[in-house]
């Protein structure tokens, strides 16, 4: 009984302690996001890319205030940048540029042995944004071709296909259904990207009919 007394102290401490907040990364914050979101998410700092019907792309930034790690720009701290939302997206790819050469994607293998696809996934709410990066087609040119065909369902991955309509519909299914059950959807739609283009999009994997 003695001992559980010296321990209660202690076990009050423990039980009172504050909330821990999110650990700071031991990098700086990503400030120049260019994050694909449904349409319905549109905002005054969002643009579209050529013959997208369902997504948008917005100025976003990490933070550690919020729960998913990243968050729009108020109007007071877009304005403290300085910049025009075309000059923000400039930018924004190039930062997304740096981030890809730093990581690697897994690469998948169909049925056959060869390399069907690749993806980028993992717990960090930036892979969609890395849709925009520039050197993406040029990373995949010698697995897939010049031309690749690009998806973000959610914020948390980026599959990137080779432009066959046969092979991307097997997937299909599976797209959709991350698309819809992710609280942070990012796009239902497929875009087509070659070296030295803007990414665009060509098909809807979800079924969203065109306005």
């Amino acid at each position: 009984m003695r001992l559980l007394f010296c321990l209660l102290p202690l076990l009050l401490s423990v039980t009172l302690l504050p909330a821990q907040q999110p650990a700071a990364p031991d990098r700086r914050l990503e400030s120049l996001l260019l994050m694909p979101e449904p349409k319905a998410m549109r905002g005054a700092y969002s643009i579209i890319l050529p013959n997208s019907q369902q997504t948008v792309f917005t100025c976003y930034r990490e933070s550690l205030d919020s729960l998913n790690g990243v968050e729009v720009y108020s109007a007071e701290a877009f304005n403290k940048l300085g910049l025009s939302v075309e000059s923000f997206a400039a930018r924004a790819k190039t930062a997304a540029d740096k981030r890809l050469l730093q990581i690697k994607p897994e690469l998948i293998k169909g049925a056959d042995g060869r390399i069907a696809y690749a993806v980028y996934r993992g717990e960090s709410p930036l892979y969609a944004t890395l849709l925009v990066a520039p050197s993406l087609p040029k990373i995949f040119a010698e697995l897939f071709g010049p031309e690749i065909w690009v998806v973000a369902p959610d914020r948390h991955s980026l599959y990137i296909f080779p432009a066959k309509a046969e092979l991307l519909n097997e997937f299909a299914e599976d797209l959709a259904e991350r698309y819809t059950s992710d609280a942070y959807a990012a796009s239902c739609e497929i875009f087509s990207i070659k070296a030295g283009a803007e990414p665009r999009v060509i098909a809807s994997f979800a079924g969203a009919e065109n306005e």
